[in-house]
This record gives structure tokens, sequence and C-alpha cells, in this order.
């Protein structure tokens, strides 16, 4: 049996983590005044979006129709794939997965969809725990099992200057009851049963960005864990952030770093400049 793995341009998956475990990644779409580009054009850069946002231009996103899909999975059948497993971000905030599915079922091939119920840089932490099952030999069974229980594990916390652009994209979940039109505060977000919900809330960003990095280190704990710090137009904050994460965490990362990269165009659409996220995830190992 021959597994091929999938998952879409939300993972966040580096260039060499996608090279090394093999994985085939759907684009979705982000549309800047009416024109639609997949994540990773340069048209659609993190730094295009993130102007275009400020400049207060049209900017949404759009998931893959299911014939993107289907195509995809008669190419890797074609290319001697016996079956597919294709991992996504939470069906709660976007459509991918039902796409997903919807192309799974005329498929040449057995295709099992995960839906992650998380987003960004936890859903591509899950796609990494499957890619390590199915190179040791495991099924394509385990390795969705492996996805769900990673993505489970993660914990995904973040910080955005403004909930506009979540309140404009209809994605505040649980946040909009608590904070209702008081877009001015500070917010603490995270993901749990897939949508975005309230942690905390905070008065000014310097508070918000500390308490960003405690809510990290708790759940942390004493587990031996890999960490990223998202972050859309905020590089300076992103390093110093994740320099004192490695300090603070150094016996539970184990001399692992702490990658700091860029939030890709499409979650950068719904978040807004100046947006800082740190994903904690127990050590792929453990599943």
């Amino acid at each position: 049996m021959t597994v091929a793995l999938v998952t879409d341009s939300t993972a966040s998956l580096p260039p060499e983590v996608v090279a090394e475990c093999g994985v085939d990644v759907v684009p979705v779409q982000v549309v800047i005044d009416d024109v639609s580009y997949d994540e990773g054009a340069e048209e659609a850069s993190p730094a295009c979006v993130a102007a275009a946002l400020r400049e207060k231009r049209s900017v949404s996103t759009s998931r893959p129709a299911p014939a993107v899909f289907a195509d995809l999975f008669r190419r890797l059948a074609d290319e001697g794939a016996t079956e597919i497993l294709s991992v996504h971000l939470s069906s709660e905030v976007s459509g991918t997965f039902e796409s997903a599915q919807v192309a799974a079922r005329h498929a040449p091939v057995p295709v099992t969809c995960v839906d992650t119920r998380h987003v960004g840089v936890g859903t591509g932490y899950a796609v990494e725990s499957a890619a390590a099952v199915l190179a040791a030999g495991g099924t394509r069974a385990e390795a969705a099992d492996a996805a769900r229980a990673r993505s489970a594990a993660v914990t995904s916390v973040f910080y955005v200057d403004t909930l506009e652009y979540l309140r404009r994209g209809g994605r505040i979940g649980g946040a909009a009851a608590v904070f209702g039109g008081a877009l001015a505060v500070k917010p603490l977000l995270g993901i749990e049963n897939g949508v975005i919900t309230t942690l905390e809330k905070v008065r000014t960003s310097g508070r918000a960005i500390s308490r960003l990095e405690e809510l990290a280190v708790a759940a942390a704990d004493d587990q031996q864990v890999e960490v990223t710090v998202a972050h859309l137009a905020s590089e300076e904050r992103a390093l110093a952030l994740a320099e004192r994460l490695a300090d603070r965490l150094e016996k539970q990362l184990d001399g692992r770093a702490v990658r700091c990269a860029e939030l890709g165009a499409v979650l950068g659409a719904h978040v807004g400049p100046g947006m800082l996220a740190i994903c904690v995830a127990p050590l792929l190992s453990d599943f």
C-alpha cells in the first residue's frame, strides 16, 4: 500500500518540511479587490495582504473547489498512490475540509479526510505526525489517528491588534458574545472545538504579549514540546517573543529551536497586521 499525504496551504508548513514529509499542498485562495490568487503567489504574499488591509481594500478568502481536490486525487492515484490521507484546517472556520470530502467520494482510490479542528501551525503539526507514522510503515488509519490526537493536544494562543478583521470575516465565534462592540481591547484568543474563542481581554499590547507568553509557558508545563511563533507584519516582536520562549522552555525544548515565521496570507487576511500567535505541540514522537 502506498499512502499519499495531502493538506492545504493554511497548515503553514515550511518548504523544507513539505519536502521532507512528501506532502501535497492544495492552495486556498486569497481575494484582493475581487481578484483571486492562490496562497503563495507573489501577488498575495503576507506583505501584500497586510498592506491591503491597512489601506482598507477588499480582502477575503475562498476555499479550494472540490474539483481541485478531485484533480489532485486522480493525479496521485495515477502516480501510484493506492490510498490518500487528506488533513485540513477546522471545518468550523473554512469549507476546505468539505471540499476534500466531496472529492473523496468519487476518488479512484480510498481517501480519508481529517478535520484537525485547528488552524495554521496546529494543523501543520498534525500533518507532521501523520507523515511520521506513514514513514514508519503505519497505515492510513493509524496516520489519521495520529493527526487527530496531535491536533487535539496542541495549544494555540494568539493576540490581535483588533477584532475588526475577524468580525468582518464572521470568524470571531464565541469571542463576539464576550466583546460585542468592544473592538478597541487587545484580545487574547485560542482555538477550542474548532472555533476561535476568547481567553482574556487586555488593555495594552505590551501586557497582552506578556500574557500570551505566560499562557504558552503554562501550556508547555513539564512536557517535551515543539513551539512555533507566527506573526503578520510584526517580525521584530515575534523574534523577541521566540527568543524569550526559547530561554524559558529550555528543558521542554531539549535543544529544539523555536520556529518563527510569518503567517500565510489566508489566515493573515482574517487576523490583520500585528497578529502574534504561539503554538505549543507535545513532542511528535508521543503520537
